[in-house]
């Protein structure tokens, strides 16, 4: 296989009328959706060449899926950029691009010219009635490789500019073969999506879909805050399948929603994108105690996950849940401070990534590429590109993997380096405690905790001192409803150490 298309098109011929996506408002079987994607396909190439960066400005849909697949099918690939972003923002991605071509819909028309955009512009509907041109589509697909660009997400730049992380069918075709038969994903589950269509946690919503025939169902965001609706449409849809962000799982036990219904169809847990807390997984395990569960790690630039644990026994409220062992076909190894290779228990190194998964680097950024995506310092005899996460982690005695915290939120505070992340674990592990999150105010040098949850500061910072050393006990206690989080799921530490110094 060198084409993500093979996926749906051997899915359509296997199961024509089978629906294959669906959103609040629109459904399309695998036949549909192949026809919509070739129309699609066929007028996108007759505006921009192969290869070429197409824009898609729109909410998560059918719509925007059939976009994607379009854009596949001229050769090109796809750019989701969320129109809730700032104005600024979407400048900015327009302008690394330099996209030639945006597909969007009425709704977005007037955000989409807020941002300057002054290209082509062309409505998702407008396009499905087009002429589908066959010979053309086959040229393009034969003039292809699996090397060639899929789909390129940004994620924040440190230098102030969102960096495109570009990544390949291999890439994609590669991982999702391991990962759909590692969960036992199939044609029979209905996988419910959580995740932004430019988040990669998408990208396995989709193509685990696509590649086994299963059913997508589109979730919309405003369910993410009320639980109520959020279980009443998983027991709807009968879904099957949790691929989320961790802190969408942790709104639901957050809210209590169990006590009002348990979705009991949902048979895979599987969650990402920062630590899972441990009384947040065990009350899933508690109300849905036969399903699946994993711990998935990696950043977007090794093409979704590189390492995964599956969770089988239970966890104590103050252990670290590790990350665990390599995908197949990846290679994850630690380096220390002088580059030297990590093998032993317990000791803290970068962990780095190589392997077919690797993004192609960054879009528009070879300086920002040759930074992350670099030979492999253990190899001198011939090329090998890695990529170096900024992510710590150490082997735990049973040989997994236990990640560690950033090499940015590690800090030194009162002449000692302190993990951010240790902080909130112990935290989690207190009595009344929900969630929590730490940041370092480096103006006022002091470790600053926001939390959700009954106890009072007082109680809290008592129950701290039993457990942590003088050096690591926060400052300052923010007592909050909910903490808030990014577009991605992911905690918003910057919004939290911005509504600091306003406290």
């Amino acid at each position: 296989m060198t084409n993500v298309l093979e996926y749906l098109e051997h899915a359509a011929k296997r199961s024509p009328s089978k629906t294959a996506v669906q959103d609040p408002d629109k459904s399309c079987t695998y036949a549909e959706l192949l026809q919509s994607a070739q129309a699609v396909g066929s007028a996108v190439c007759g505006l921009v060449p192969p290869r070429s960066p197409v824009i898609v400005f729109t909410e998560k849909s059918v719509d925007a899926l059939t976009a994607f697949m379009g854009i596949v099918y001229a050769g090109c690939f796809y750019v989701m950029v969320n129109p809730e972003h700032p104005a600024s923002r979407i400048a900015q991605i327009l302008s690394v691009t330099d996209a030639r071509l945006v597909l969007t819909d009425e709704a977005h028309m007037g955000k989409l010219k807020e941002s300057g955009y002054t290209r082509a512009v062309h409505s998702i509907e407008s396009l499905l009635s087009t002429p589908i041109r066959p010979g053309r589509l086959a040229q393009i697909r034969t003039g292809s490789a699996d090397t060639d660009p899929l789909y390129c997400n940004f994620t924040s730049g440190s230098t102030g500019v969102p960096k495109g992380v570009l990544v390949s069918h291999r890439s994609v075709i590669d991982f999702i073969s391991y990962f759909t038969e590692l969960f036992h994903i199939t044609g029979e589950d209905v996988i419910g999506n959580q995740a932004p269509f430019d988040f990669d946690v998408s990208v396995k919503d989709i193509y685990s879909c696509f590649s086994t025939g299963a059913k997508l169902v589109i979730i919309p965001k405003k369910m993410f805050s009320i639980p109520v609706q959020l279980l009443d449409y998983l027991c709807e849809h009968k879904v099957t399948t949790l691929i989320w962000a961790v802190s969408a799982l942790c709104m639901i036990t957050t809210l209590k929603g169990f006590t009002y219904r348990v979705p009991q169809t949902v048979n895979k847990v599987l969650f990402s994108g920062e630590a899972m807390p441990v009384r947040h997984l065990n009350q899933w395990r508690k109300y849905l105690p036969d399903a699946l569960y994993v711990n998935l790690y990696g950043p977007t630039e090794i093409t979704c996950n590189c390492t995964y644990y599956v969770v089988e026994r239970e966890f104590a409220k103050d252990e670290s849940l590790p990350i665990g062992r390599p995908f197949p076909n990846e290679r994850v190894f630690l380096l220390d401070e002088t580059d030297n290779l990590i093998t032993a228990p317990e000791q803290t190194g970068e962990v780095c990534v190589a392997g077919t998964a690797l993004a192609l680097g960054y879009y528009n950024a070879p300086q920002q590429t040759a930074k992350a995506f670099v030979q492999n310092p253990l190899n001198r005899t011939y090329p090998e590109t890695v990529y170096r996460t900024g992510d710590l982690a150490y082997y735990n005695t049973d040989g997994d993997l236990v990640f560690a915290g950033r090499k940015d939120f590690q800090i030194k505070h009162m002449g000692h380096r302190i993990e951010l992340e240790e902080i909130e674990r112990s935290m989690g592990s207190c009595q009344g405690v929900v969630r929590a999150c730490c940041v370092f105010d480096t103006k006022r040098n002091r470790i600053v905790a926001f939390y959700v949850g009954e106890t009072e500061k007082d109680a809290l910072y008592a129950e701290l001192a039993a457990k942590l050393p003088v050096y690591m006990i926060p400052s300052v206690f923010h007592k909050m409803e909910s903490l808030p989080v990014t577009p991605n799921g992911k905690l918003d530490r910057k919004l939290l150490l911005s509504m600091n110094g306003g406290m």
